[in-house]
C-alpha cells in the first residue's frame, strides 16, 4: 500500500499535480490541512480515497478538524497541528497521540519536513508543498509504505 502525506498546499495546487504525476499509483492521499477551499479539487485529482483534515486557514468548511483511522495494522491520527502547539514542540501531539493510543500522528502548521520513529508513536510532518520554511526551502511530501508484511516505512521526499 503506498500513502502520499502532504500538507500546506495553500490553494496552489500546481506541486501537488505534479507529485501525483511523480509518484502514481497511489492508494491514498492524505492532506494534513489549509487547502484553503481546493478540498474537492485535491480529491479529484488524487484518484484515489482521501483524507483531508481542516488547518488554520481552512475557514467556513466542512472538513473536520481531526481523524482517527487504521492503516493496515497501525491506528492513526491526523490534524493539521496548530491546536497543539506543534510550532513550539511536539510534546502535546506526542502525548495526545499516547492517550488515544494512536501509533502514527500526522500534521502539518509548520510548512518543515519532520519523522520521528519512536517506540511508542511515529510522528511525522510532511511539510508543504507550497511554502516551505526549512533550510533550502524546497517544497516535500512523505510517502508512506506498508509492506507484504504490513510494516510501515517513509520517506521524506523533495521536488
Amino acid at each position: 500500500m503506498k500513502i502520499l502525506i502532504v500538507s500546506d498546499t495553500h490553494r496552489h495546487n500546481k506541486n501537488l499535480e505534479t507529485v501525483l504525476k511523480k509518484v502514481s499509483p497511489i492508494d491514498c492521499l492524505i492532506h494534513l490541512g489549509d487547502v484553503e477551499g481546493s478540498e474537492d479539487y485535491i480529491r479529484e485529482i488524487a484518484g484515489c480515497p482521501c483524507h483531508i483534515v481542516s488547518g488554520n486557514n481552512d475557514f467556513f468548511c466542512d472538513l473536520p478538524r481531526e481523524e482517527e483511522f487504521t492503516l493496515g495494522r497501525y491506528h492513526v491520527l491526523i490534524t493539521h497541528g496548530h491546536y497543539y502547539y506543534v510550532s513550539l514542540d511536539t510534546q502535546e501531539i506526542r502525548r495526545q497521540a499516547l492517550t488515544r493510543g494512536a501509533d502514527i500522528v500526522m500534521f502539518g502548521h509548520t510548512h518543515r519536513p519532520l519523522l520521528e520513529i519512536g517506540r511508542d508513536v511515529t510522528l511525522l510532518n510532511p511539510g508543504s508543498l507550497s511554502y516551505p520554511r526549512q533550510e533550502g526551502r524546497r517544497p516535500s511530501f512523505i510517502i508512506m509504505e506498508l509492506d507484504s508484511q504490513g510494516e510501515a516505512h517513509y520517506t521524506i521526499n523533495y521536488l
